[in-house]
């Protein structure tokens, strides 16, 4: 089956500039891009017109939450992938705290049946580090990867044993597998909602502080000196994290991070005084000073690639209140927009800079075939509207959450069709297929 997308703009890396180009499609791969002074001959095939929209490797995600199984009332693995597919990602992968938790070969198979049966897009399942996370006893690494696990991490809580961390780090390397860490020493941060900073101190509230981020950082950091595992750190949020990062880096270690757009836009002064739990995610939002770090250890390459941290919650949940809501927010639907209007649009990166921490990057850092539209490559698209204006709106969003501190916010870059191995699966007008 061929496919041609017609009149699209490409990238031009070394020049920074778009120029127009027809790419087309064979049996769900890459096979040519045509110079686009001249029509191709289309004849027999199926046309799409891209005409004033960027044409891109679609967006890759490598941390997002499904919640399914044990969790439907806040999202399930069909809703999740189709607002993924409506923010233009084409392959995500998933954080094993569900109920039960992924630690099983027979559930690791749940989700990636699930996934093809009902999924818009690629699903790649993570499974934990521990069973049912608790920090206690390893789970068998050998049948969840053969099961198709991608990696180990309890995502949602820090491992707090060294010596349990060390052991699984040793046994993922031997398997040639990575171990991801949410990086969260629990002594630090009992009680706390917000960051220990400008909006804790101004309402009374109890702060999770930087260190209790950083103390795990530089801790695994060692361990993987040590065992020679790829360790990957989850939402990196402080300049203290960033700092141990960068020497673990420049040291050898094979030591690559994240960060989510939250992270890299708003502090903890920005917090509105209504204490609106919309604005609180784990880890909290901090400081200006670590925004700014974040940002520039992106810049750098110290922080690798840029992450969702979708994580949605019942509107029901969130109305708790900061104390008692759960940590987190939605992050497909907005995570392109936001950073293409604050940091492209505003000239502080370059259009290929934001591209390739979404889609080249999170490819290479996890050896995965996508990310990229040369020829022979999975055609996993996205087209994207650049010059649209739109109103963040929750109202509109496929996933079940409409928790995001967002709302309203007037952005540009927004996805207009996304293809998964050559197959539309969303699409602006139609929505999903």
């Amino acid at each position: 089956m061929t496919t041609w997308i017609l009149n699209g703009l490409t990238l031009n890396p070394e020049t920074g500039e778009t120029e127009k180009k027809h790419l087309r499609i064979e049996n769900g791969a890459v096979a040519e891009w045509a110079d686009g002074a001249s029509a191709p001959d289309t004849a027999g095939t199926e046309t799409i017109d891209a005409s004033g929209k960027l044409v891109s490797a679609g967006l890759i995600d490598m941390h997002v939450h499904l919640r399914e199984p044990g969790f439907e009332h806040k999202e399930t693995i069909a809703t999740g992938t189709q607002s993924a597919a409506k923010g233009g990602f084409t392959t995500i992968a998933c954080m094993p705290n569900t109920r039960p938790v992924i630690d099983t070969p027979d559930t690791v198979k749940l989700v990636l049946d699930k996934a093809a049966t009902e999924g818009a897009v690629r699903v790649l399942p993570y499974a934990a580090i521990t069973k049912n996370e608790l920090g206690r006893e390893l789970t068998d690494f050998a049948a969840l990867k053969e099961a198709g696990a991608i990696g180990f991490t309890d995502d949602g809580v820090g491992v707090q044993n060294a010596q349990m961390m060390k052991n699984a780090m040793t046994l993922a390397k031997s398997l040639g597998m990575p171990v991801i860490a949410h990086c969260e020493d629990d002594s630090l941060v009992e009680g706390a909602s917000v960051s220990e900073g400008a909006f804790a101190r101004k309402h009374g509230l109890k702060g999770i502080p930087n260190e209790s981020e950083a103390i795990h950082v530089g801790r695994d950091i060692l361990l993987s000196e040590a065992t020679g595992v790829h360790y990957h750190v989850c939402h990196v949020s402080t300049e203290q994290s960033i700092r141990l990062i960068r020497l673990g880096k420049s040291i050898g270690v094979n030591v690559t991070s994240e960060v989510c757009p939250h992270h890299l836009l708003l502090a903890d002064e920005d917090i509105p005084d209504t204490m609106d739990a919309n604005w609180k995610m784990n880890p909290p939002l901090r400081t200006p000073r670590d925004v700014e770090a974040c940002i520039r250890a992106l810049e750098e390459g110290t922080i690798d690639i840029i992450v969702t941290d979708h994580a949605p919650h019942s509107e029901e949940e969130k109305a708790r209140g900061m104390d008692r809501a759960p940590f987190g927010i939605v992050g497909f639907e907005t995570a392109f927009p936001l950073l293409y209007t604050k940091f492209v649009k505003t000239g502080r990166w370059t259009l290929d800079f934001l591209l390739r921490r979404m889609t080249s990057d999170p490819a290479r850092v996890f050896n995965l075939p996508t990310g990229k539209l040369t020829p022979g490559a999975p055609a996993d698209i996205v087209l994207i509207d650049l010059e649209q204006e739109r109103e963040v709106n929750p109202e509109t969003f496929l996933t079940k959450g409409r928790n995001t501190p967002f709302a309203g916010w007037k952005l540009y870059g927004w996805p207009a069709l996304t293809m998964v191995g050559g197959k539309v699966v969303w699409t602006e007008e139609n929505g999903i297929n």
